[in-house]
């Protein structure tokens, strides 16, 4: 490979969704054509970009782009395995949810709009991935704050304006405490590189007390997008949304964001050792883990679906920090594997509730009756997604959760052991009464006629490919999890490369 793709292969992988976005802003609404063909154009150039450097990352080949910024901190890309887990994740997942977008926007105003700050959005989320340092990410994190917000709010509707403001809110608050965090971290040991082990250890000795000020900073304004409690109240509001939005900011951006910056504080700056010296771990572990459970048990009482799926994803979410948290090898190869198999099944299921709600305008659990013999193969969908996440085998949720369960065993941490089971339960508590309506309840008779039955059953094809795409994922990750090219091979191959264990 070419000095020139070793330099600005990752400033190209951000700009390929950059660009088409800042064109789609000056479309007119009738350039339906220009607008999707500008969409596809982008999200099929980043596939090829990042399928380029996972080959070259994956043979042991780095990747660094540096721009002069602040004195000690430089605006810094770079590519390795763990950028990598996350960038395919957000690249691959943009290709669903850009096509579920175009059909499920087919008819509403606003389009270009839309999809500018869709595009921009991704573009910011693959550059918090990309972040060599932490100025870096500070700058994409917050920039992925001001892309989110116009597409929350995207309906103009007050239960939606309000819903942003919430959203404004909650993440300005933990930006600027992140930067706070970064800032006093900073004047502390600088802003070096992210490197594996961490670079705090040689202030520990004589700054202990600031290195935890600093962590708990950090922690606090990752939170807010991680939906730490108490820090969650902003999520449940934003699925006013449409569904195409839902489903970014669970699965591919806004949550998945907080998670992977908590990845990066614990592992690249401060490392096992420091946590494990400064005593850190311990809060962190105990903060996910009642995160978990608190989600699960609001989720039961959800009669909205999105609702329901919003207080899931506040649960699940929370196992990536836990096993993080755990600082044990097993623990965070099922931490690091679950920010992919979360992301995949909690998309499908977004994109079903989406669905559900355009073709027989279903928004309630409880309206779900029998809307399986309506639309099997979105109900099909949804099943494996929920199963998924109860974490039945042979899915993706099997394979995190059988490895996190493990790593709490290792590391001797058996109530963690025990929430995962406590968790399980309510997983299957508040997803399996959903299969059974779907399925096994009679059809409900206040349905539209024309949405009861149909010689054409399901919805638009735009709407039930991307969600038929994710679903087989599901089932594919968790059946080949144990090949090359599977997400668990690659959360193993971080493990390996770029976190130290005694």
């Amino acid at each position: 490979m070419s000095p020139f793709w070793l330099n600005y292969l990752p400033l190209a992988i951000i700009l390929s969704s950059l660009l088409p976005g800042l064109i789609i802003f000056t479309l007119k609404e009738q350039q339906v054509k220009l607008r999707i063909s500008l969409n596809l154009l982008g999200v099929g150039i980043k596939l090829i970009l990042v399928l380029l450097m996972l080959q070259a990352v994956k043979a042991g080949q780095s990747f660094y782009f540096s721009l002069p910024f602040l004195p000690g901190a430089d605006l810094v890309l770079q590519g390795d395995a763990l950028s990598l887990l996350f960038v395919v994740l957000s690249s691959v997942l943009w290709l669903a949810t850009t096509v579920y977008a175009i059909g499920y926007l087919e008819n509403s105003p606003l389009r270009s709009r839309f999809f500018g700050y869709f595009s921009l959005c991704v573009s910011a989320t693959v550059g918090l991935a990309l972040a060599g340092n932490l100025v870096t990410f500070l700058l994409f994190y917050e920039l992925l704050t001001l892309a989110t917000f116009p597409l929350v709010v995207h309906r103009g509707t007050p239960q939606s304006l309000a819903a942003g403001r919430r959203y404004l809110a909650y993440t300005l608050l933990g930006g600027l405490l992140l930067l706070l965090g970064v800032a006093l971290l900073h004047s502390l040991v600088q802003s070096p590189l992210f490197s594996p082990g961490g670079y705090v250890e040689i202030a520990v000795a004589e700054h202990s007390t600031l290195l935890k000020l600093a962590f708990c900073l950090m922690i606090a304004g990752l939170g807010v997008k991680a939906a730490l409690l108490p820090l969650h109240g902003w999520l449940p509001q934003a699925m006013v949304a449409p569904a195409p939005v839902s489903a970014l900011l669970h699965a591919v951006a806004v949550v998945k964001a907080g998670a992977f910056g908590i990845i990066r504080l614990v592992y690249d700056v401060f490392g096992v050792d420091s946590m494990q010296l400064l005593q850190l771990a311990q809060p962190l572990m105990w903060l996910a883990a009642l995160t978990i459970l608190y989600g699960s048990w609001r989720a039961l009482a959800q009669q909205d679906i999105k609702r329901r799926l919003a207080y899931s994803t506040i649960s699940q979410v929370s196992y990536i920090t836990l096993g993080v948290a755990m600082l044990g090898p097993l623990a965070a190869v099922g931490g690091l594997v679950h920010l992919v198999h979360q992301g995949v099944m909690k998309i499908t299921l977004f994109f079903c509730a989406g669905n559900f709600a355009e073709t027989l305008g279903v928004h309630k659990i409880r309206e779900l009756n029998g809307a399986g013999r309506r639309m099997p193969l979105t109900s099909m969908a949804f099943t494996l997604g929920a199963l998924g996440m109860i974490g039945i085998p042979p899915t993706a949720g099997f394979i995190s959760k059988w490895y996190l369960g493990q790593g709490a065993v290792a590391t001797d941490n058996n109530l963690m052991l025990l929430v995962f089971v406590v968790s399980g339960l309510l997983n299957a508590a508040y997803f399996l009464p959903i299969v059974y309506r779907l399925w096994f309840l009679p059809q409900r008779g206040n349905w539209p006629a024309e949405q009861r039955w149909s010689a054409k059953l399901e919805t638009h094809w735009m709407l039930l490919l991307p969600m038929l795409f994710t679903a087989l994922l599901i089932v594919l990750m968790g059946v080949f999890a144990s090949t090359s090219l599977s997400p668990l091979s690659w959360a193993e191959l971080i493990v390996e490369r770029e976190f130290s264990y005694d």
